[in-house]
């Protein structure tokens, strides 16, 4: 699928409405935030747009966006497991836009939603199709192999999942609703799962340039390292992501610990309590070897502390942290089936691993950047030119192309109907 570019140029006004009024968005999401990967996704778009629309946010929770210029309305949180907050927040984001269109007047031209987040969504950015995910890991859910302890929060989980695919089967499949897409896989997946053909938009995801750069990485590296108490020697293999059997942390563990190199670490960075990793790094040897991180709002300074980024994922919509870590010079290993992956050239700017539980071939691969530093130098150098060609900037601009497509087609059939009528 050709990826469309809007001919309005990026900061001009709409061409739907009046020449002195923004087109008014609702934008739904249960929080926003720039430490997970959806939520910054649309964090770092609103803020680009918002010079070209009135957006309004409805969310339980928002950080590290200009609220200045925005206008939040805050749904309260319903306190416990995450399926209940989630059906709550999708009841509840309906009554407050009822509200706020009654007595406010509040009117919306689009309503935006990055997921399942509510039923009237006129377009939706899909970051997950969780009916491709359950197919992929369900094995992996299987109670029988799993600790008795870990039952509960699968359960919880599993419910979790055939509720999201319910709501996909029922949304995804309608035509009237327009659908931003993070990659051409994920097209390909909605094709096959829900026979989704039409009204689908290729937007990559983007990157902090400013942020995220060999230079800047370069700088804290020292410091970075000396906090973790890593050695010199150490050779830091980075994974970022808080679902680990989605991305592919057991792969990882049985490739590094089949090198039997002791200079390898294995960098983790995120939380996932319904994983049990501790029997996995006993059988590899790696018990003193893998470093459970915090996410941070500075995440930079993970990948200065890192030499390589491997992120063997099950399935990945897209996965931002390898794009990251290309923009700061880290030679990178991705899945196939992770959608970033489309912007790998394999053996060029990084390698794409075809199959995520092959952790034989994975540690083949880990080993030649170990021993190569000419093979990381060359890769990181084309890998950060590669990521360059990806900014938030230009993924806001392919949005926006998206939100002006529709509007335009709602003033067009609005004309339409108005004609009919005289």
């Amino acid at each position: 699928m050709k990826e469309k570019v809007s001919n309005i140029p990026f900061g001009a006004k709409s061409t739907c409405g009046s020449q002195n009024k923004k087109p008014r968005l609702a934008v739904v999401s249960p929080f926003l935030d720039k430490s997970h990967g959806t939520e910054r996704c649309v964090a770092e778009q609103i803020e680009r747009l918002a010079q070209d629309y009135e957006i309004h946010v409805y969310s339980t929770a928002i950080r590290d966006v200009d609220l200045s210029k925005i206008i939040w309305h805050r749904i309260p949180r319903l306190p416990g497991p995450h399926l209940t907050s989630y059906i709550w927040f999708f009841m509840a984001n309906h009554l407050w836009r009822w509200w706020d269109r009654l007595f406010k007047k509040l009117d919306f031209d689009l309503v935006f939603s990055p997921g399942i987040n509510c039923s009237d969504a006129n377009i939706i950015a899909v970051h997950i199709v969780f009916t491709e995910f359950y197919r992929i890991a369900r094995p992996e859910l299987a109670l029988r192999r799993n600790p008795p302890r870990m039952w509960p929060r699968l359960i919880h989980r599993k419910l979790s999942y055939h509720l999201f695919m319910a709501l996909e089967r029922w949304l995804y499949a309608r035509d009237e609703v327009r659908l931003a897409v993070t990659s051409r896989k994920m097209e390909q997946d909605l094709k096959r799962c829900f026979n989704r053909n039409g009204r689908m938009a290729l937007v990559y995801n983007g990157v902090d340039l400013d942020q995220m750069n060999p230079g800047r990485c370069r700088s804290l590296r020292e410091k970075a390292r000396g906090a973790l108490q890593l050695p010199e020697s150490a050779f830091a293999i980075l994974l970022i992501g808080n679902d680990w059997k989605k991305k592919g942390l057991r792969c990882l563990i049985e490739a590094v610990g089949s090198l039997c190199i002791p200079q390898l670490r294995i960098l983790v960075v995120g939380h996932d309590k319904s994983f049990s990793y501790h029997d996995i790094l006993r059988r590899n040897g790696l018990e003193d070897r893998m470093m459970i991180l915090p996410i941070v709002p500075n995440v930079e300074s993970y990948y200065a502390v890192a030499d390589m980024y491997a992120g063997p994922s099950l399935e990945d919509s897209f996965a931002m942290p390898p794009l990251e870590a290309m923009a700061c010079g880290l030679p990178v290993i991705v899945s196939r089936q992770a959608g970033v992956s489309e912007l790998v050239t394999h053996g060029v700017d990084g390698f794409v691993l075809e199959d995520p539980t092959g952790s034989r071939r994975l540690a083949e691969l880990i080993h030649d950047i170990y021993k190569s530093a000419e093979l990381r130098r060359n890769l990181g150098l084309r890998a950060e030119a590669t990521a360059r060609q990806h900014t938030w900037q230009r993924n806001a601009e392919k949005m926006k192309a998206v939100f002006e497509e529709y509007l335009q087609d709602k003033e067009d059939r609005a004309g339409l109907a108005a004609n009919s009528q005289t």
